[in-house]
Parts: C-alpha cells; structure tokens; sequence
C-alpha cells in the first residue's frame, strides 16, 4: 500500500472495458513472448497478447485482438459504413527518452527505410484487421513525409466516415526531454488517403513536455489538444535538460514572485514560471502567445482553426486552456446533457522536474469558449483539480530537481489567476493518464453502459511515482456515465482491466471484477493491455482501443516494469508490442431505457 490520496471521480462504483480480435502480424520487429528492443541487448518484455484472455470486461462484451504487433500505435480513424470500411492507423515512432529509442540506430535498418519500428507511419487495415496498404507518410532523408523523431499522435478525417482530408498531427522534439530537433515543431498535416502523400496544414505550433496530440472537426473548425510544454509551469532539467522552449499563455498572465530551482553539475539555476531555463521574471506580467510563431498558438489549451481558409495558421485561436495536458477531446453527441460541449480528459502532473508534483489526479474537463470568444480558463498551473498546489497532498516525494523540494508545498506560478476558473467536472486517480475518449452509440448501451455513456482509455504511469493505490489503474478503460440530476452528476467504473483469467469475477449488476486485479499487461505477464492511447467506436458499433505496446519504466509503482540496464533511463519503447483491441456486445436485448439515439458508430462530419 502506498499512502497516495485516491482520488475518485462523484460518485464511484468500479468497472472497464477493452477489445482484441483477429490479428495479422505487421512488424517484422514483432516477436513471441520476450520481445526486445532491437537497439539494446537485455531490454525485452513479455508479449503475447493472445485472445486477451487476461481481460475481464462486463457481462454481455466481449474483447478480442483485431490488430497486433504494431510499432507504437497512438490513433486511428474509420472510412466507410458499417458493412465495408477501412481502418487507417497512426504508428507514432519514437518519442520517448531513453537511449534506447533511437531510430538512426536499429541494427540493419537506415533511418528513412520503410521497415524502421522508430518512426512515424499510417497503415490501413481492412475490417478484418489485414494489412491492406502502407506504410505511408514515412519520414525521407529530403525532409518529405512525416517528422522522424515523433511522435506523431492524432489522427482523424475531415468528414468522418464519408472520408476527405486525412489530418495528422506531429512533432520532431520527443516528449519529456527526448532528443529532437528543436522548439515550435508540432504541426498539422494533411495525408491523401490513398497516396499517403503528405502536406502541410499549420506549422510551428509549441512543442515540449507535450506536443500537438487529438484532432476532431467540427462544422468549419479544426480542433486540437496543445499539451503543457513542461511538467507543471516551469522549464527544468526534464525538458531537454533545460533547452526546450517554455510555457507559452493564451492570455496575458503576471507571475508570481516565486522561483524554482534545478540543481545542475555547475550550480543551482532558478527560473520562473512560462520563462526559459535560467530565466527569473518575478512578479512580471506576460502577454499572451510570447515567442510563439503565431498568434493564437499557446500551451496547455484547445486550439482551433479554419479548415476553409487559404492560410488556416493565421486563423488559430484558443478554445480552452489552463490545462497541463488536455489530450482526448470529443463533443457530445445530440441529445446528450452536455450537447455542443466539448469532453475533455486532462492529465496530472508528474514528481519531477523544476516544480515537481506528487499525487496530482487526472481530471475531466468542459471545455467552451466564454460568451466574448475569449478561452475559459481551467485553472493550471496553480490549481490541480479542485484543490490549489499549495495543499499538502501534492508535496513532492523527492524525485524533481532539487532534493530539498521534497515534502515542501508546490508554490504558485502565477500571481492570481487571469480570469475566473472553471472546475473540472469530476477527477480521476493519480497518474491513470486519461487519454482518448468516445461516447458509446446505442447499440453499445445495455446493462452497466448507459445511455450517453463515455469511454476513456488509461494509459497507466510511467513509473515516476510510487502506485496510485491497490490494486494499481490505469492500462484500462473507464466507463463515464453521466446522471440526469441538476447539476449534472456522474458515475465511473473500471469497464475493462487485466486480471489472470482464474481471477476473473463479476458484480450483481453485470460489471467486471477481480480477486487480484493487476497493472500493465507485460510486468505480470498477462495476455492483455499495456498502454491504450484512445478509445473509438467504429462503424460497426464496437469499441476499438489503441494499444500503444509496452514500454520500460523508471518502475516505481510497478518494479517489474523497471528498465533493466540504468544507462538506459528512464523509457525504453518496444517495437512490435501495439495492439488494437476491439469490444463488443455479445448479443441480448438491450436495456430500453438506456438507449442512445445517436449515431450508431463511428463520427460522421457535425456542422454547428
């Protein structure tokens, strides 16, 4: 047990779901169990992903492997309707830190050859899960196609299942300090779906701790999450040891007096907040987009722009922001209690770096412009969740850049905040890392899915901080079902989770259980879920869940997962490991009051 505050979403009951199929191998770095790092002899993980047999999901769903032995899958988008359709994925490439996750050092494979695990790709499946085409957008040595140093991470059509421009979004820098090639290198581009050639939509976008990640359209909008380009405010040593660039505001902010230390081999450097590395600006008051290659382009936010302009760059704005890491976005569906809102899952801060942060929960976001066209503000870097980070509860345990911040309180950034804060709809344990996201279609619903229920996957920690309870989540999929009560209320459970298949339990009301619930899939050597980055529903009603493989950790909430050489720190990717897993009702009548009118699959393009 560890003594982490757990942090729940009001009101909780448990339960979550996720899906595997058919599977065709993909990767000629796919291996059996025990699959390596092909560039670091020793790094090996347990891979047998099976028929997710370790997966214990709700009575009336089954999950089953449409698509194994990816490299690092982070999204994809569905063309066609429910009898015939093709199903395009996004392999981001590398990304991570570590030395291990080098694409100019896999034995026997050039940086720019077509077969290189570590970087960017978009293959199409067919709804079988067979390879059909691709790899397309692969990295040239002439600078053509997608950025090699990734990731790459959203993935959508301009017209969702009737197709038209295929958005992807990239970066060239890495996150969490991984090596690339510089600042403002998030972009959006556009792929012709059937050449795979690529072209560029809007450039120089911020890049850092968190890149561009999910993009959706709606009406005659693009819309995308903006990660934080640090951890919690401020440039440290975990940001490319101090060279990536700093946070940047979307509306004019003053700091606060307060500066923050990193201890380096030459000294202590102290910088303040939205400043860079070695910067001090006490109590300065910051426009907003400073340094930023565009007006409108800021960090932790919900950016948008014109997708029928001729220069869409110079028309971003910001949505939403006050957000460490906004990752899923999705608008609810008609007649929903959030209708024409947008549905965002936020990630928490992590213990390490210049202001590091422990115990810090994921949150569940509301995202609208205010009445005047200005972002409405969510709060960060000073309030995480519902509480400010001065409380005792986020006192970091000694992981961050200067030892002496341990057990001391996590002061302020700013002076006051810019405007008014709008709280978050409910939280989420720390370190789950809440990433992509849908609303279920009626042919969903039944039993523990209610009508305009959510599905949020859990890609799970890496390791920075002790477990967030026993047993531990994340690497699972939570259900979000959302109460018709003033104001409007909401219920979570774990819909789908590993558990060894002699463990596997049900409640009374049908939803999954586990007399030893478990982590990631490959410490416990599991036929299960590593690490899912999203959630969608396809055309033919199922869910399918990106599975973006295992990675190696720093390995303090699962030892198991630690990297095995130190020179190696702190994340080692395995190629071959993603997975897509498709969910699925098994038949039966559907609960009739909590039928979904919506659509029935899949996201269609929404004019507002």
């Amino acid at each position: 047990m560890n003594d982490r505050m757990p942090w729940r979403l009001k009101p909780v009951t448990s339960a979550l779901v996720l899906a595997g199929l058919c599977a065709v191998p993909l990767s000629a770095f796919a291996q059996t169990a025990n699959n390596p790092n092909p560039g670091c002899a020793g790094e090996t993980v347990f891979y047998n992903p099976s028929k997710g047999e370790d997966v214990v999901v709700p009575k009336g769903y089954k999950i089953e492997v449409f698509a194994k032995n990816l490299n690092f899958p982070t999204d994809i988008a569905f063309v066609g309707d429910e009898h015939n359709f093709k199903v395009y994925v996004l392999e981001s490439g590398t990304g991570l830190p570590g030395a291990c996750n080098n694409n100019a050092t896999v034995p026997g494979v050039g940086k720019f050859a077509a077969n290189n695990p570590f970087t960017p790709d978009v293959i199409v499946l067919d709804k079988h899960g067979n390879k059909i085409a691709g790899p397309f957008g692969k990295p040239t040595a002439t600078g053509g196609g997608l950025q090699p140093d990734g990731p790459a991470i959203g993935l959508a059509f301009e017209k969702g299942l009737r197709g038209g421009r295929l958005f992807v979004t990239d970066s060239n820098q890495g996150v969490r300090g991984a090596p690339g090639q510089g600042n403002n290198t998030s972009r959006i581009m556009t792929m012709n779906a059937s050449s795979g050639s690529v072209s560029p939509f809007i450039t120089g976008l911020p890049t850092g701790d968190h890149p561009t990640e999910q993009v959706l359209i709606k009406g005659s909008w693009i819309y995308w999450s903006q990660g934080s380009a640090t951890n919690s405010g401020v440039t440290g040593l975990d940001n490319g040891a101090g060279g990536n660039q700093h946070e940047i505001a979307c509306q004019t902010i003053k700091l606060s007096d307060n500066v923050f230390s990193s201890v380096t081999p030459t000294g202590v450097v102290k910088t303040s907040g939205y400043s860079n590395f070695g910067v001090q600006r006490p109590g300065a008051t910051i426009p907003p987009f400073e340094n930023a290659t565009k007006p409108g382009m800021c960090t932790g936010a919900i950016l948008r722009a014109r997708i029928d302009s001729s220069s869409p760059a110079d028309t971003v704005e910001p949505f939403s922001w006050g957000y460490r890491n906004p990752y899923g976005i999705r608008f609810a569906p008609k007649d929903h209690p959030l209708e024409g809102k947008l549905f965002v899952t936020e990630n928490g801060e992590d213990d390490r770096g210049a202001r590091p942060t422990n115990n810090a929960p994921d949150r569940l976001q509301i995202a609208q412009q205010n009445k005047d066209g200005s972002p409405d503000y969510h709060g960060w870097p000073d309030r995480f969740g519902f509480l400010e980070s001065t409380q005792s509860v986020f006192n970091p345990l000694g992981f961050g850049d200067d030892p002496a911040a341990k057990g001391k309180p996590v002061l302020p950034v700013l002076a006051f905040p810019p405007q008014k804060i709008t709280a978050p709809l409910g939280l989420m344990p720390a370190d789950v890392a809440a990433v992509g996201l849908d609303f279920a279609p009626r042919d969903f619903t039944g039993r523990v899915v209610k009508r305009g229920a959510a599905l949020v996957a859990r890609e799970g920690d890496f390791g920075f901080s002790p477990g967030n309870g026993t047993p531990i989540e994340g690497h699972d999929i939570m259900l979000v079902n959302f109460l018709k009560n003033e104001p409007l209320q909401i219920s979570t459970l774990r819909f789908a989770f590993n558990c060894r298949q002699a463990d596997q339990r049900h409640n009374p009301d049908g939803s999954p259980a586990c007399t030893n619930a478990l982590g990631g899939a490959f410490p416990n050597n599991l036929r299960g879920i590593n690490r899912p980055t999203t959630a969608i529903f396809g055309p033919d009603g199922a869910l399918y869940l990106v599975d973006y493989g295992a990675v190696r950790d720093v390995g303090r909430s699962e030892p198991n997962s630690a990297v095995k050489n130190p020179a190696n720190l702190p994340l080692v990717q395995m190629p071959g490991t993603g997975v897509i897993w498709r969910i699925s009702r098994t038949g039966g009548k559907h609960d009739d009051d909590d039928h979904d009118h919506g659509h029935h699959g899949g996201h269609d393009h929404d004019d507002d």
